[in-house]
């Protein structure tokens, strides 16, 4: 139930009305990700190019975006199997000492994402540009950036692993199991950021495609290779709590690898040949303009786990049952989040490389094909959640009496998902020209001193319910006010390339 930054269209002007019919865009366009005198390009990019040329802009927007929701929800089973397969096979023990090591992680995380959203907003205003040398400069300046930061952790965090984690409260009788698995993930860093920045990166000239047979290929040796080192299966050692790192980095190494050969077969763009190499160093200015954009949103997501963590905290005071109702909620409306998110991000890409293309008059376009899509796909979901909520909580609670509790739960937030996908793409739209820092400082703000504190007055008010009202409230103040940024401030400025 994490809510982020963003927010819609509240009221257009007449220059969006008169080019709302403008929906078939040019080969130059949008989101036409591939220059022409550039050589042949990757499949997925000609795939864009033509979606740009002869198609409606919803069914650009679509396909653009339907790899990437497959790919969000790929990362989250990942992590959810792997955690199945812990707690089944090894038992609590496993999974309290790989839990623990979840906030350093989360850190780190929040930290690449942040970079990765940053350097596609440029990347996309490049290539729309139809500018390939700089958006392989500033993807050259991120991975380099983000390789660097990676040996920085690996050496410290790997030297360090026990007295960090002690640190951070870990009990003493899981603390040498949860070393042992942080340890391996810490070291393989420089790795794990290379194959979270490329899959990112690659968004920003179209390709949403690559990343998700990327993550496919990593999801699926993930679920075969963690159970083979549990079990010691096919000769492999037995390696216990450290069988889901060791699976990961095998996982993300191998689906790395075939990455760089299957861009370098396709011609991509930001394939890793020769020319893409020279790019490879630190360009301070092009580092300040991704961190100028992605900061802000690492800062963000920091700031919602918190406040999760905080809330959390309110409904533990409620005993077990409570705990666990929060959790199979949890569970449902992050997957219902998942088009929003995804929405969200496309916006972000189409909108940069709209304004690399300068093509500006069309972001009210992208703006409400964003809302539109966000109306129909989280809508659905939202719908679906509430005719079958009792079926949903089922899968992941077997006390009646806990499901209705969760079931009641759902309910009173899962609608507000529709607004704060509402939110979602109004702030997308915007961090596409760079607007980043009010967007996100509403989210906080609306975070850190509505949601918290509204969650705390109901709860003492009427009690366990009352801390789900909370979500609600916080998404439509922050849709509120991004609405209002959006309408009365960002629509005046001059929209400007970033690069």
């Amino acid at each position: 139930m994490k809510g982020p930054t963003l927010t819609p269209d509240a009221a257009l002007d007449p220059e969006d009305i008169q080019h709302a019919g403008e929906i078939a865009a040019p080969p130059a366009t949008v989101a036409d990700p591939v220059p022409p005198p550039i050589a042949p390009q990757a499949n997925a990019n000609r795939r864009a190019a033509a979606m740009a040329s002869n198609k409606p802009l919803w069914q650009t927007f679509l396909l653009f975006l339907a790899p990437m929701l497959l790919s969000n929800i790929l990362q989250s089973l990942s992590g959810t199997l792997n955690n199945v397969y812990l707690g089944q096979m090894i038992g609590v023990g496993a999974m309290a000492a790989v839990s623990s090591f979840f906030p350093m992680m989360f850190f780190f995380i929040a930290f690449t994402i942040g970079l990765g959203a940053g350097a596609s907003v440029l990347i996309g205003q490049a290539w729309g540009a139809r500018e390939l040398d700089k958006a392989r400069a500033v993807a050259g300046t991120t991975l380099t950036v983000g390789v660097l930061f990676g040996l920085c952790v690996a050496v410290f965090g790997g030297a360090f692993t026990q007295p960090m984690l002690a640190a951070l409260g870990t009990p003493a009788d899981i603390l040498p199991d949860a070393t042992r698995y942080a340890r391996i993930i810490l070291i393989a860093m420089p790795g794990l950021f290379v194959f979270l920045l490329s899959t990112a990166m690659l968004r920003g000239v179209g390709d949403t495609v690559a990343p998700l047979y990327t993550l496919l290929i990593s999801t699926g040796l993930g679920v075969v290779i963690t159970p083979a080192l549990i079990r010691g299966w096919f000769g492999l050692p037995q390696l216990g709590v450290a069988s889901g790192a060791s699976a990961t980095v095998v996982a993300f190494v191998v689906a790395t690898t075939w990455l760089a050969f299957h861009l370098r077969r396709k011609k991509s763009p930001l394939a890793p040949d020769a020319d893409f190499v020279r790019h490879l160093r630190v360009r301070p200015k092009l580092l300040l303009a991704v961190l100028k954009v992605g900061v802000p949103t690492g800062v963000q997501m920091i700031v919602v786990s918190l406040a999760e963590l905080v809330l959390l905290s309110f409904v533990n005071s409620y005993g077990s049952n409570a705990t666990a109702a929060y959790g199979a909620v949890n569970q449902v409306v992050a997957y219902v989040q998942f088009p929003a998110i995804s929405i969200a991000i496309t916006a972000s890409i189409l909108g940069a490389q709209a304004i690399g293309a300068g093509q500006v008059q069309r972001l009210g376009a992208i703006t409400r094909t964003a809302l539109l899509m966000n109306l129909v796909l989280t809508g659905a979901l939202v719908l679906l959640g509430y005719l079958f909520s009792r079926s949903l909580m089922g899968f992941f609670i077997t006390s009646d009496p806990v499901i209705e509790v969760a079931q009641t739960l759902l309910h009173i937030m899962l609608w507000s998902t529709v607004i704060f996908g509402m939110g979602s793409a109004l702030s997308g739209i915007m961090r596409a020209s760079g607007s980043v820092l009010v967007p996100t400082s509403i989210s906080i703000f609306c975070i850190a001193l509505i949601e918290v504190p509204v969650a705390w007055w109901f709860s003492h008010r009427i009690g366990l319910n009352g801390i789900w009202i909370a979500y609600p409230a916080a998404f439509i103040s922050m849709l509120t006010l991004q609405a209002c940024y959006y309408r009365f401030v960002w629509r005046k400025k001059a929209i400007r390339r970033l690069i």
